[in-house]
């Protein structure tokens, strides 16, 4: 068989938006890994959550090679996969209030802590209350969506707002409402969702921001190593012990 134009046309999607967040969204991306360095160097702690497909992204950021080690998942039980059955009940979840508030408080989250909050459309109960909750608590709120669903759709949060209004920072993942790339004729439905490429790009990019930083303050990023490599292991055995009160995935 010959190439495929459709497969083509989605990289090349794909492709334009990370050039358009690579551009556009740079200041901030810069800003975010600032925040994630000072965090790392003042001995406060590192955590990201993400409900759906918007949990991705979130997890590609932690326990892994080449990544953070003090970045923690902070799960909200039900919203986290698609494991989760019914797989509607996530989405569901979503929206109930006060879910949020309920998993911070009982979370190790503290002031002067950074939280990535990640939400494609930014408009559900569960990443709003988040935000919100976490900047009463005083930590720092990096928000990751897609702003043009704050003009295009209606809020499901009693407020009226978005996820976008209640963070620190906001990195605009320029993702359509929809998150559909393409479309054909004979296919009723627009397909190939590009929002986890763009989304995991903008999360690494910070990581990397942040590790520049950290360097440039003098201090030496903690980062894990594959373990499937010689000495990965004994590597990431020092940087667990040495980083152990930040570490939330071990115990």
């Amino acid at each position: 068989m010959g190439e495929s134009k459709l497969a083509g046309q989605f990289f090349d999607a794909a492709i334009g938006l990370l050039q358009e967040v690579r551009d556009g969204d740079s200041a901030e991306i810069a800003a975010a890994g600032a925040a994630v360095a000072e965090a790392v160097a003042n001995g406060n702690r590192l955590f990201a959550f993400g409900a759906g497909h918007s949990s991705l992204p979130a997890q590609d950021v932690v326990y892994r090679a080449g990544g953070l080690a003090l970045m923690n998942l902070l799960v909200v039980p039900g919203v986290v996969g698609v494991d989760v059955m019914p797989a509607t009940l996530g989405s569901a979840l979503e929206r109930v209030d006060g879910l949020a508030g309920a998993v911070l408080d009982s979370s190790p989250a503290a002031a002067g802590d950074v939280l990535f909050i990640i939400s494609l459309s930014g408009r559900n109960a569960l990443p709003v209350e988040m935000a919100m909750n976490a900047r009463a608590l005083g930590l720092t709120v990096i928000g990751v969506t897609s702003v043009a669903y704050g003009t295009e759709t209606k809020s499901r949060h009693v407020s009226g707002t978005y996820l976008k209004d209640h963070c620190d920072i906001v990195l605009d993942s320029r993702i359509a409402v929809g998150d559909a790339e393409l479309s054909h004729e004979g296919i009723e439905a627009p397909f190939a969702p590009a929002s986890t490429v763009v989304t995991s790009a903008l999360m690494q990019a910070t990581m990397a921001a942040a590790a520049e930083e950290l360097v440039r303050r003098g201090i030496e990023p903690p980062l894990l190593r594959s373990g499937n490599v010689d000495g990965g292991h004994e590597w990431n055995g020092r940087v667990m012990t040495e980083y152990a009160d930040r570490i939330f995935y071990r115990h």
